[in-house]
This record gives C-alpha cells, sequence and structure tokens, in this order.
C-alpha cells in the first residue's frame, strides 16, 4: 500500500501542482522568480500536502488514489477543519508558484484547477462518501465545512 501512496502521490497533485507549473514557467514562460518570498507559500502548501497524504495513509489505511482509497473516514489532522485539506494544499501550491513568478498565466491554471476541485468535490467525491460512509460521513459533514471556510 505504501508503494501505491507514493505512486499516487507523485501522479496526482504532482502533475496537478508541480509538472505542469514547472514546464511552463520553464518552457513556455521562460520565467524569473520575481517574488522570491512566495516561495514560502509553496513551501506550506507541499508540508499540508504530505499532512493530508499521510493522515490518508495512517489514520484513513489507504491513500489519495482512486484505485486505492482510505478504507475509513479521514476525520484527523487538517480534515478537522476542512473535508478537502489535500485541494485546498494543492491550490495553495499552484498560486504559490504564479505569485513567485507573477504569472497571470498560471493564476489563470490555478483558477482552473480550483473549479475543477469543486465541481469533482460536489459531484463526484461527496455523493461517493454519502454512500460508503452513510451517518459518519453525514455527520462529519455537517461539523466541518467543504472548503476552510
Amino acid at each position: 500500500m505504501f508503494k501505491q501512496a507514493v505512486i499516487a502521490f507523485l501522479v496526482l497533485p504532482g502533475i496537478v501542482a508541480f509538472v505542469i507549473p514547472i514546464v511552463w514557467l520553464g518552457y513556455i514562460e521562460h520565467s524569473k522568480l520575481v517574488h522570491p518570498f512566495a516561495l514560502v507559500v509553496i513551501t506550506v502548501g507541499v508540508m499540508a500536502l504530505l499532512w493530508c497524504v499521510r493522515d490518508f495513509y495512517i489514520s484513513g489505511k489507504g491513500s489519495l488514489a482512486p484505485w486505492a482509497p482510505p478504507q475509513k473516514l479521514v476525520v484527523s489532522g487538517l480534515y478537522r477543519y476542512s473535508r478537502n485539506p489535500m485541494y485546498v494544499s494543492v491550490t495553495i501550491v499552484l498560486f504559490g508558484w504564479a505569485l513567485s513568478f507573477a504569472s497571470i498565466a498560471l493564476t489563470l491554471y490555478s483558477l482552473l484547477v480550483v473549479l475543477a476541485f469543486h465541481i469533482r468535490v460536489v459531484f463526484g467525491e461527496e455523493p461517493w462518501l454519502a454512500q460508503t460512509y452513510g451517518k459518519d460521513w453525514l455527520n462529519y459533514s455537517k461539523r466541518v465545512p467543504r472548503w476552510f471556510f
């Protein structure tokens, strides 16, 4: 299961939050670092993302991969404050890239990713979680906001 968790981390958030922005910045925009302190934003996002992946693996007995989802509903760690801290973490990383390099294109990409995340959560994940975890999910979703607000 650890191998699946690592592969899922590298493939899923890895491509969205790192490969696409780095390729865009390096090969398309040829951007230079504009706001070096904004790299802290990326670091915060990465740390939060790793925390979430750890919680999925340890508390949930699974991974972020759709092919090996958590066996238990994860309600600890950052999941006490948001039902989707992993998506929030990826969003923080993306906006960190956009801010660090003052990239309008990456800002637009980040906004599109946020919209895609929202659609995926509302129409895909939440119905599946409700069906899978029943009353536990219902109680959790009433207590904890979808995002951080």
